[in-house]
């Protein structure tokens, strides 16, 4: 406002030259001098309604910008907008006011009583218009208050969120450098960590630059990433330390694989010898399928070994997963020939035992399917009637001097299999409509 600014700079100095007279002893004695007395006064009351207009719009001021910092909604857009016109009304009554100071010299020697007067009206109508103004400013304070108070709301977050945004950039940066103490390759954390930089310039520069909402949301995504690196720098030395025990880990199983691989032969031997073909043959590729899985095993873990010398942990982690996959598939097709002589070792010794649980399963079943029923489920008992026929089936079938005892076994093991399935869809059924 340099109008106003202009204005009270000429109050003074009119006030300074007035009490200079009255200080150098003169004694002069003006005519009018109610007159003149009358005008001063209007002149200190004009200058009090100018300097309360000005501090009101003074810190309107601040609070306009505060709401253009933080609040982009029409309501704000709408006071911002009725703010600038009371400014340019401000300005001209300024002018109006700075006129009315120039227009008299009210310290004049020669002021007439009719000048006086002149001046004294002149200087009530501005004052009563500076009031005026004031009273709309006032009401205009008021109207905006509440969007006001939600601003400020607002800003309050900016800071806090600024700061957590700076200590998670600072905690990352701490991470990262103490990582590549450790030798540790954190290239991509350490660019990603300095692509942060401009918006961490534009939060500093804070609300009042570049507004609440959008410093919130870049607050928040330096925060998000900052953690995020820091996590994955952290990570790096558990990671190594991962990735070094399941290496001997896996060393070990490989070993302990090969030992095993080594001792199916004579379990082949003698299935070879006391039982029929259809009870083994299907175990023929296990030594060599156990051998191959060994060596590829000890060739995928020297690649996991190099890849996590050079640091490329994802690879490492992924060769070292599909080698433990691999050596699960062959141990259980080591453990399968062993398992296989000792079943048709039972079934051979007492054929009879085995086919009867199997029965026993399925008539447990078909108790069950009957509880509480005078006829079973077909949904139910279907299945277990074929159940019942198939053991049937299966152990008349066991004939001849070397007889397909896997055959019976996978039969009664399916027999048993259906009966398990009903057993589950009973109980989730008598489950569900309790």
């Amino acid at each position: 406002m340099a109008e106003q600014s202009a204005g009270q700079d000429r109050h003074q100095q009119h006030e300074q030259e007035s009490g200079a007279d009255v200080a150098g002893g003169s004694g002069r004695w003006w005519r009018g001098e109610g007159g003149r007395a009358e005008a001063q006064a209007a002149r200190e009351a004009a200058a009090q309604a100018f300097y309360e207009l000005d501090t009101l719009q003074r810190d309107l001021t601040i609070n306009v910008e505060t709401l253009a910092a933080a609040d982009t909604s029409e309501g704000s857009k709408r006071a911002q907008r009725d703010f600038a016109a009371f400014g340019e009304r401000i300005n001209h009554l300024s002018e109006q006011y700075i006129n009315a100071l120039d227009a008299v010299d009210l310290d004049a020697e020669d002021l007439s009583a009719s000048a006086a007067g002149q001046a004294r009206r002149q200087l009530d109508t501005v004052r009563q218009q500076l009031l005026s103004m004031k009273g709309e400013l006032d009401r205009f304070a008021s109207n905006i208050q509440p969007l006001l108070a939600a601003a400020e709301n607002q800003l309050a977050q900016v800071v806090p969120a600024v700061e957590r945004a700076k200590q998670a950039w600072l905690a990352a940066s701490n991470t990262v450098d103490a990582a590549k103490a450790a030798r540790l390759k954190v290239d991509d954390q350490a660019k990603r960590l300095a692509g942060l930089a401009p918006q961490l310039k534009m939060i500093t520069e804070g609300a009042g630059r570049h507004g609440v909402q959008p410093v919130l949301r870049t607050a928040a995504e330096v925060q998000r990433t900052a953690e995020q690196i820091r996590a994955e720098a952290e990570r790096l030395p558990q990671q190594a330390a991962e990735i070094d025990r399941t290496l001997a880990s896996l060393r070990t199983r490989a070993q302990a694989l090969e030992t095993r691989a080594g001792q199916i032969d004579p379990v082949l031997s003698e299935l070879r010898r006391r039982f029929s073909a259809a009870c083994w043959q299907d175990l023929q590729h296990v030594p060599q399928q156990a051998a191959d899985a060994v060596r590829s095993a000890r060739a995928r873990i020297d690649e996991a070994e190099k890849a996590r010398n050079e640091q490329r942990w994802n690879d490492a982690s992924l060769v070292l997963g599909n080698t433990r996959t691999m050596l699960n598939t062959t141990d259980a097709s080591v453990a399968a020939v062993h398992e296989r002589l000792a079943a048709l070792n039972e079934v051979q010794r007492d054929a009879d035992a085995v086919i009867e649980r199997a029965r026993f399963a399925v008539r447990d079943a078909q108790r069950l399917a009957m509880a509480g029923r005078s006829a079973p489920d077909p949904r139910h008992a279907q299945p277990l009637d074929a159940a019942v026929a198939r053991i049937d089936r299966a152990a008349a079938a066991l004939t001849g001097r070397h007889p397909d005892y896997w055959a019976l076994l996978t039969e009664l093991n399916a027999a048993k299999e259906t009966a398990a399935t009903v057993v589950r869809m009973i109980r989730e059924e008598r489950s569900s409509s309790r």
